[in-house]
C-alpha cells in the first residue's frame, strides 16, 4: 500500500486593520493558544507563534491536504470572533485582508523558530512594513506597493 510522505513548514504574517496596536500583552497568549487549537484541529501541527501589538507570525507543519488560504481565513475569522467574545479590546477589532505565507525546508526551522519567539526584540530595530518587504524580496515574491497591506505611519 503506498502512502503520501511530505515535509512542508510554513510561515505565514498577517496584521491586525490599519496596523492598529490592538494586542495586549495581558491577553496575546491566550490568543496564541486559541490560534494554535484551530491550526490542531484542521490537522496542521503548530511550530511556533508569536508577534507584537499589531502583527502576528507563526509557523506550522502542514499537511499536503491543507489550503493555507482556507486555514488563514478560519484563523482570522474565528480569532476575531474570539476576541469579540471575550471583549479583550474595548476597541473594534479587524484583520487586515491577505496574508504573507513563506515556505522553509527542515534545516530552517531552529532559526525560524528563533525568529518567532523573539519577534518583540527584533522589532525594536526594525518596523513591520520593512520587516515584511524584506521578507518579499528575500523570497523573490513579485508585489505592487498599492496592493500590500494598509500602512499607517509607525
Amino acid at each position: 500500500m503506498s502512502n503520501t510522505y511530505t515535509q512542508i513548514y510554513i510561515q505565514t504574517v498577517f496584521a491586525v486593520k490599519n496596523r492598529n496596536a490592538l494586542i495586549q500583552p495581558e491577553w496575546e497568549e491566550e490568543l496564541y493558544k486559541y490560534i494554535s487549537g484551530i491550526v490542531q484541529n484542521k490537522g496542521q501541527k503548530m511550530l511556533a507563534i508569536n508577534g507584537t501589538k499589531n502583527h502576528i507570525y507563526f509557523l506550522i507543519g502542514m499537511r499536503p491536504t491543507c489550503c493555507l488560504s482556507d486555514l488563514v481565513r478560519e484563523i482570522k475569522k474565528s480569532s476575531n470572533s474570539f476576541i469579540k467574545e471575550k471583549k479583550l479590546t474595548r476597541f473594534k477589532f479587524e484583520w487586515q485582508e491577505g496574508f504573507g505565507a513563506f515556505s522553509y525546508s527542515h534545516s530552517q526551522l531552529n532559526n525560524v523558530i528563533f525568529y518567532i519567539v523573539n519577534q518583540k526584540k527584533h522589532h525594536i530595530k526594525k518596523t513591520f512594513k520593512e520587516e515584511y518587504i524584506d521578507f518579499l524580496k528575500r523570497f523573490n515574491v513579485a508585489f505592487k506597493n498599492e496592493y500590500l497591506f494598509d500602512w499607517i505611519d509607525e
